[in-house]
């Protein structure tokens, strides 16, 4: 069994979340701490600790994911000028949260990198 995580709770609507897009297999909420004017998280529905933990099974619904990355983009205004989406995984990496996640940042210049 996957480890218990906070986006599990937001899953569970068991804490608050600003909730931007949401259907029978991801789930994109706005990040609490965020890094551009625009960051959202998007994440699956069911828990994926990281990338490496990622099946076949579950190339659906990361496809998805980008999938629903640009529907938000758009949604958001970014689309045109650009945005970047980013998938951490494990600590080295910058994983804070075990349950993977794609972050969607956008609304200013993101230059090279954003470290």
């Amino acid at each position: 069994m996957a480890e218990e995580t906070i986006f599990s709770k937001i899953l569970r609507k068991e804490i608050p979340a600003d909730i931007v897009y949401e259907d029978d297999r991801v789930t994109a909420f706005r990040d609490i701490n965020p890094k551009a004017p625009t960051h959202i998280l998007i994440i699956p529905n069911y828990n994926i600790p990281t990338a490496n933990d990622a099946t076949e099974k579950d190339e659906a619904v990361l496809g998805h994911l980008v999938v629903v990355a640009g529907k938000i983009a758009k949604q958001e205004g970014i689309d045109e000028k650009g945005y970047r989406l980013i998938i951490n995984c494990n600590r080295d990496g910058g994983q804070e949260v075990y349950h993977l996640h794609m972050h969607l940042l956008g609304g200013r210049p993101l230059g090279r990198m954003i470290v």
